[in-house]
């Protein structure tokens, strides 16, 4: 195993300082338990939204923390769910009179530890709401979860609910308008080789040179079936396929096409998916309104790709071009 490190068993908190370090005018970082929050949190009159999970799926979800997207977030150690205490200790950090929404990407650990923080702060007397992501078209159940995984499809759950959060949306609102998200978004993705958590010191799977790993989800789990090394075409064809007869999406639907690298996968490939992509949805009518190409939900240095796509609205456009300002992503402001 080579990576930059010191300790395995320090290597969250280590990155969590680094994060502080290069982005104290957005978020603070807070020890004991870990929690990234936003510098002027909290905000009166305002909704918080709070997501987290396991931490090596970088830039998600403190990379996400700031102006317009989430108030905080609760980073675990790598692949592993936040304890309750932490989410607690962010709902109590962020949440006022507004209330509060936890976004929960659908993992066993993650839905029972967020589950168990609401009813806490709950207790306390913060009116906290939960929704639980659940994109992935790849798996009805897995090792990880009851139900689909969430995966790419919180990237764009945080940033149109903060959004709204942001212009004063109450708290039944933002809710309401992440459950029409998650209804409406749905991914897949594929793994080229598999990630190394730095206490394991191994790869999570075994795959051979000529293999691809299709339906991965971003824990290091393997996926749903095994295949030969394919042409990009080839490849984001069947992506594309799964993706677009799940919800179904239909001609003339508009969406927001994201195209996501699990780590390990440069741009010059990304960006060649992502135009294939395109083509794809438009030879099915489907029109691609807006876009995001890059790392954003990661699996360590896994190299491999997601599709996510979002069917739109004029509302969902709006809030998805609405200002943000965090280390991640940042436009409008």
């Amino acid at each position: 195993m080579k990576k930059i490190i010191n300790d395995p068993k320090t290597v969250v908190a280590e990155s969590l300082r680094g994060l502080a370090a290069a982005h104290a005018d957005v978020l603070r970082v807070e020890d004991d338990p870990a929690i990234v929050v936003r510098v002027d949190a909290p905000v009166a009159g305002k909704v918080a939204v709070i997501s987290g999970g396991g931490s090596g799926h970088e830039p998600l979800h403190g990379g996400f923390v700031g102006q317009g997207m989430l108030a905080a977030a609760v980073p675990g150690a790598v692949f592993t769910s936040p304890t309750p205490d932490a989410v607690e200790a962010a709902v109590k950090a962020t949440t006022g009179d507004a209330g509060a929404l936890l976004i929960v990407k659908n993992y066993t650990g993650d839905v029972l530890n967020f589950e168990t923080a609401g009813e806490l702060a709950a207790a306390e007397g913060l009116d906290v709401r939960s929704v639980v992501i659940d994109d992935d078209v790849a798996v009805k159940d897995s090792t990880y979860t009851a139900g689909r995984r969430g995966v790419g499809g919180t990237v764009l759950l945080e940033k149109i609910t903060g959004a709204a959060a942001e212009r004063g949306d109450t708290l039944d609102a933002v809710e309401a308008l992440a459950r029409k998200v998650i209804g409406q978004v749905r991914s897949i993705g594929v793994a080229l080789t598999a990630p190394t958590v730095p206490h394991a010191g191994e790869p999570s799977f075994d795959l051979a040179d000529d293999e691809i790993e299709f339906g991965i989800g971003i824990h290091g789990e393997p996926g749903i079936e095994r295949t030969a090394v394919t042409t990009a075409d080839e490849l984001v064809a069947r992506m594309v396929e799964a993706v677009v007869t799940d919800l179904p999406f239909a001609e003339g639907d508009k969406v927001l096409l994201f195209t996501n690298s699990m780590g390990g996968t440069p741009l010059v490939e990304l960006y060649l998916a992502h135009g294939i992509a395109e083509r794809l949805l438009a030879e099915r009518g489907i029109v691609v309104e807006r876009r995001l190409v890059g790392p954003y939900i990661t699996s360590l240095e896994m190299q491999g790709m997601s599709l996510t796509l979002l069917k739109l609205d004029d509302e969902l456009t709006e809030l998805w071009d609405a200002p943000v300002n965090t280390p991640a992503l940042r436009w409008g402001v």
